[in-house]
This record gives C-alpha cells, structure tokens and sequence, in this order.
C-alpha cells in the first residue's frame, strides 16, 4: 500500500526491478498504448471516409417505377 492508502498500478510480483527497469518498463507501456491509440483513430477514419461498394449499396434491392400504359399488366411479370 502508498501513503494515501490505495493500491500501486504495478506491481513487481518476481525479482528485483530498479527504478530504471520499472520507468523503461513504464515507458515502453505508454508508447505502446499511445501508438494503439493513435492506429485505432486511423483505422476509425478510415471507415467513415470509405466508399461504398456496389455490392453493399442497398438501394439495388429498392423497386424501380412501375411500367403503366398499354401492356403494363404484362408487361409487369415479365424479366427485365
């Protein structure tokens, strides 16, 4: 336990770390955390900024206008 009473962050459980070891091993968790962070933000701009394809643009499954006139009855069932 600290002097406020809470418990530490890190915790060396095996050996002896020196106060160098414990703020390179410190360091090097920040950088790594921070690199992360900054891949994450890129990753997510990335995916709002993206086009869409053609095959998962949804509006090909919306129906196109319907044929009217003469032969619009028949002209309905058949394959476009």
């Amino acid at each position: 336990m600290t002097e406020q009473g809470t418990r530490p962050l890190l915790n060396v459980v095996r050996g002896e770390a020196t106060t160098e070891e414990t703020a390179a091993l410190v360091a090097a968790l920040a950088i790594s955390h921070a690199t992360g962070a900054a891949r994450h933000a890129a990753a997510r701009a990335r995916a709002s900024s993206r086009v869409t394809s053609a095959w998962c643009d949804r509006s090909r499954l919306v129906r196109g206008q319907l044929a009217h006139g003469q032969g619009a009855w028949r002209a309905s069932a058949l394959p476009r």
